[in-house]
């Protein structure tokens, strides 16, 4: 498989004459900066419910307001763990005042 090509004619054709002599340059130095500060985004005010509850430990007896947070955002169950958690406290009647967003009330 002879096409007369000599090794010279090769080196040309394929780019590989150019002398090594050349030094390859440097890259740029660049200054390496911090990055800025990324603001954290802002936490929501809660995820949770707040529960007010309008207790006493007798029928019909002194009422005072039981305020319990619950995490979670089912009314359903933050009324639930309200209700169990003033029951730790050993209140016996509850009723219901409200139920709302912690951020709102």
């Amino acid at each position: 498989m002879n096409t007369g090509l000599t090794e010279q004619e090769m080196r040309n054709a394929l780019g590989l004459d150019i002398k090594a002599e050349a030094a390859p340059e440097e890259p740029e130095q660049r200054q390496v900066s911090p990055p800025a500060a990324v603001p954290k985004p802002k936490k929501r005010a809660s995820t949770g419910l707040r529960v007010t509850l309008r207790v006493t430990r007798e029928f019909e007896g002194e009422e005072s307001l039981f305020i319990h947070d619950a995490n979670t955002l089912s009314r359903f169950d933050a009324e639930q763990l309200a209700r169990k958690a003033a029951a730790k406290e050993k209140y016996r009647f509850f009723e219901l005042v409200s139920i709302g967003a912690i951020g709102q009330l």
